[in-house]
């Protein structure tokens, strides 16, 4: 797998100044972490699910959960299973013929349901990556984890958890610090287990009848803002004790694809950019290209997205851009290492060395996944050479 690897070489040397490197289900979690991208959720009822999911791999996304928890119905769960263990069966015939797929992770109920899906799978399990563990706390959270490592076990394959911090007790201020540290408590003690943690910001919203509007990012909501600055201050630190979080979902899908084929048609790429930026916001896309620069601002990485529509403007404001990668580069050289300030190359900020150097870490990681942008390369251009043109 590569991001941007579904564009045509010529495109993507022409994008790059640095190109994205390829990633396997099996690469360090700390590579994985950051390549999750934009993850992608379907519900694990979907009749042609593993169409879809061979589908969008082509589009460019590299991770995917098949949701059996809040997106389907509670009658349906018996159903689903079924479903997503036969269409997990499909993939690996896909995949042994050759099929480019993304990372799967399911979205379980209930940690019984991890050592019995594993079973029911059989050789499809190697097509998993992992699973996505709901409503996460310390009490609730370690019986999944210690469901997932045994399901490993039995499999021999490497299962990652991706718990979902949504509760309650996480939102509620008088209970937040303690249940914050219990879930602190729990992912270390299986650190090698967990490969990010993901916000569940709906279920904050739900909890006081709350929902944002589409001119209105995450941060705007201040109940939520607040969790979520928490949420980074104890579990997301850059001193080693940290981890990857990722940004909240976006509710909002009105953008279509077939609005940027008129433009797409004149230009291959590039040019057009203050029609397309008008058309982002005209379709209710500003809120989420704000909600995503913000989610980098506050530390996290990556977003949980629930349309199609939501994978490339991630995947394009998640490059790293040609003035970003020259700081960083400049802020890690070896004879740095004693500290110092200095001027940027581009000649208008300062680089500290110490204070910027885990920045400039951060940024060189994410540069691997996602790539660096040639100079006088931006988030439009990059977007428009990632949507469908045809």
């Amino acid at each position: 797998m590569r991001h941007f690897g579904h564009l045509p070489p010529d495109i993507r040397k022409t994008l790059f100044h640095q190109e994205p490197v390829e990633f396997t289900a099996d690469s360090p979690a700390r590579t994985l972490a950051v390549a999750l991208g934009a993850t992608l959720y379907s519900p694990a009822t979907r009749p042609r699910l593993a169409a879809d999911v061979v589908k969008q791999a082509a589009l460019g996304v590299k991770s995917m959960v098949l949701c059996l928890e809040d997106s389907i119905s509670d009658g349906d769960v018996e159903a689903g299973e079924e479903n997503l263990v036969r269409q997990l069966g499909l993939l690996e015939e896909a995949a042994a013929a050759g099929t480019d797929l993304p990372l799967l992770f399911i979205r379980v109920r209930a940690p019984e349901q991890i050592p019995d899906l594993v079973r029911r799978m059989g050789a499809a399990v190697h097509r998993l990556s992992g699973f996505v563990l709901p409503k996460f706390t310390e009490e609730r959270g370690v019986p999944f984890l210690e469901a997932l490592t045994a399901a490993e076990a039995d499999c021999v394959r490497r299962l990652f958890a991706m718990p979902v911090l949504e509760s309650p007790q996480l939102l509620h201020l008088e209970s937040r610090a303690e249940t914050l540290q219990g879930i602190a408590r729990t992912v270390d003690k299986y650190r090698d287990r967990v490969l990010a943690l993901r916000l569940g910001v709906t279920d904050f919203c739900s909890a006081y009848g709350l929902r944002r509007a589409p001119d209105m990012t995450a941060y705007d909501v201040q109940l939520v803002a607040s969790v979520i600055a928490d949420v980074v201050n104890v579990l997301g630190r850059a001193d080693g004790t940290g981890f990857t979080v990722t940004g909240p979902v976006w509710e909002y899908f009105r953008l279509q694809e077939r609005m940027f084929k008129p433009q797409l048609r004149r230009s291959p790429f590039l040019g057009r950019a203050e029609e397309l930026r008008t058309a982002l916001i005209e379709h209710d896309m500003d809120g989420l290209l704000r909600e995503i620069e913000l989610d980098r601002a506050n530390g996290l990485q990556g977003k949980t997205c629930i349309h199609p529509s939501h994978v490339a403007p991630v995947h394009a404001l998640s490059v790293v851009s040609h003035e970003e990668f020259s700081d960083a580069v400049d802020i890690l050289r070896p004879e740095r290492g004693d500290g110092g300030v200095l001027r940027s190359a581009y000649t208008n900020k300062m680089n500290e060395v110490k204070p910027h150097r885990a920045w400039a870490e951060r940024t060189l990681l994410r540069a691997e996944a996602f790539g660096v942008a040639r100079e006088g390369i931006g988030f439009v251009e990059l977007l428009t050479a990632s949507l469908p043109q045809t």
